[in-house]
């Protein structure tokens, strides 16, 4: 099926607007468009939108991955697996966690500690230890949040 540029433009704005309200990854960006937009007309606007620089699933790897580190107290699990289920590339961000390893043990180490510090005064710990292997910290991280 085509289009015309005038119904192009109209999803296009639609799709723009989406994004520049939140940077979106493609595939959270195919979710919602998909029984909005002609599935022809949304892969070409996806592809311009790529090509303009307005999707790109790294840099929003990248951005997510910082908010996170910002604002809540994660293990690096818990941050794969929250953007694995936003739709994000598996490969692309298994390569920015393995290039960025060093500094994403430093913050699972501080987040542990945080939680550790929250929880010491009401409970025992063996207890944070197994609360904070459940959500998928490392053991080396653990033990480093204890011996601050």
């Amino acid at each position: 099926m085509t289009y015309s540029i005038e119904e192009f433009d109209n999803a296009k704005t639609q799709v723009l607007k989406y994004i520049l309200y939140q940077k979106r990854c493609e595939q959270e960006v195919r979710k919602k468009f998909a029984n909005k937009i002609d599935e022809n007309m949304l892969e070409d606007i996806i592809e311009y939108l790529k090509e303009a620089g307005y999707i790109n699933d790294s840099e929003y790897i990248e951005s997510k991955i910082y908010n996170f580190k910002t604002l809540k107290n994660l293990s690096i699990k818990e941050i794969t697996y929250k953007l694995l289920a936003k739709g994000v590339n598996k490969h692309e961000l298994e390569n920015y966690i393995d290039l960025n390893i060093e500094e994403l043990n430093e913050y699972e180490t501080k987040s542990a500690y945080n939680i550790i510090q929250k929880k010491i005064h009401t409970q025992e710990p063996q207890e944070i230890k197994n609360f904070l292997y459940k959500k998928g910290y490392k053991s080396d991280n653990i033990k480093r949040a204890f011996e601050k």
